[in-house]
């Protein structure tokens, strides 16, 4: 099928109170518009709509995400863009947990929405909202191709000693615990364009990615297939995150159950949406984080150097687990916009063939781009994600051959 002009893919992220989207161009990834509806179930809700140069605000009450996805179309018409007539070929939806289930983009029926909703107990924050996205989206385009994109696919093929964890192997294989990773669509893309940036074939190279925003994530790729991940089960592992913990001792929930009297959605809820940065700082935004540290707080130091402690461990482990790496990447708000991270989670390791140029490293710049020394041994590289372009061709793939 030859792609025309207006052969678009609406993509949807349907979180518990928010629904973003983007309708683009999947060859050119040209955005025709985009934006987020917030507070879901709230009477402060609302819209933020960008479309040809325009902002477009509407707040309210917005009941559920079906009166939030008519908001939505509504949006669209009202900016001449009718969803019904604008030449959708397929609409792509951002699924964080596919389980054991799912690990390719997967064309949705009704038999797919309730295997979504039964791998709930895997994701509870996430899957449920994505669920409520879906079926809001397949009322409103019946006649519309619908494709979910997992989260979780990218890394389901991690070897078994990567993705096993050392528990009861019967209690593991009846409860589905295994590492699933997460960020998937991300480090797909962001490895496949650093090899692209590089002039290189990704089955040549061995690349660390580091995904660094509010949620934060790194991966090990070796010849473009994933061989470790720092997320889990869950989205909690690994990396230390704006509220989320990452590595803790496992001790310390059995340890807080005693000592503090804390029952386990107490506990969840500290791990997941008072810890990380927030938990050491006070704040989880990165920009504030920094604004504290050059103020003098050293609670807020002592996060960023835990925070920059972290990044390090996985960095080494990864650089044992590759036996070498050719290209490390950073992605995502903080990986794309914090020089002082990346020259602090690089520094000091010039034997490693590791050494970011400085005048690079700081220079402002939204494209992908070097930020080693011309001729390092290791390339070092920034470059910027796009979830929504990745979903947008996984969807269209899909949808031509439905």
């Amino acid at each position: 099928m030859t792609e025309a002009a207006d052969d678009l893919v609406l993509v949807i992220n349907s979180g518990s109170s928010s629904i973003k989207y983007q309708l683009l161009n999947p060859e050119s990834g040209a955005v025709t518009a985009s934006g987020m509806v917030d507070r879901i179930g709230e009477g402060n809700a609302g819209i933020e709509h960008q479309s040809d140069g325009e902002t477009t605000e509407r707040r309210g009450a917005i009941a559920d995400h079906t009166a939030g996805l008519r908001l939505i179309f509504d949006m669209f018409a009202e900016t001449g863009h009718d969803l019904a007539n604008a030449g959708v070929r397929a609409v792509g939806h951002r699924v964080v947990h596919g389980g054991e289930v799912f690990y390719q983009p997967t064309l949705i029926d009704d038999a797919v929405v309730a295997a979504i909703a039964d791998l709930s107990s895997l994701a509870p924050l996430h899957n449920p909202a994505n669920v409520a996205g879906i079926e809001s989206a397949r009322k409103l385009l019946p006649e519309v191709p619908q494709v979910a994109v997992f989260d979780t696919a990218f890394f389901h093929g991690l070897p078994d000693a990567a993705k096993t964890y050392a528990i009861d192997a019967k209690v593991a294989a009846a409860h589905g615990i295994r590492k699933y990773g997460f960020h998937g669509t991300s480090h797909e893309y962001v490895s496949g364009q650093a090899a692209k940036l590089l002039g290189r074939d990704p089955a040549e190279l061995n690349q660390i990615v580091f995904h660094l925003g509010n949620g934060a994530s790194a991966s090990a790729i070796r010849g473009g297939h994933p061989i470790d991940t720092t997320m889990g089960l869950t989205p909690l592992e690994g990396l230390v995150m704006g509220t989320r913990s990452g590595d803790i001792d496992p001790g310390i929930i059995a340890h807080l159950m005693r000592s503090a009297h804390l029952d386990i959605d107490q506990i969840d809820t500290l791990l997941n949406r008072d810890s990380g940065l927030k938990g050491l700082s006070g704040v989880n935004d990165f920009r504030e984080l920094q604004r504290l540290i050059e103020n003098g707080d050293t609670a807020a130091k002592l996060a960023y150097d835990v925070y920059i402690h972290r990044l390090r461990r996985y960095l080494g482990a990864y650089l044992i687990d590759l036996g070498g790496v050719d290209a490390i990447t950073f992605t995502a708000g903080v990986g794309e916009n914090s020089p002082q991270v990346r020259a602090d989670a690089l520094a000091d390791l010039s034997r490693f063939g590791i050494e970011i140029d400085p005048a690079a490293n700081t220079a402002k710049s939204r494209t992908a781009r070097h930020i080693s020394p011309p001729n390092a041994e290791v390339a070092i590289l920034v470059v910027p994600t796009n979830e929504e372009l990745a979903i947008a061709r996984a969807a269209h793939r899909v949808a031509e051959t439905a």
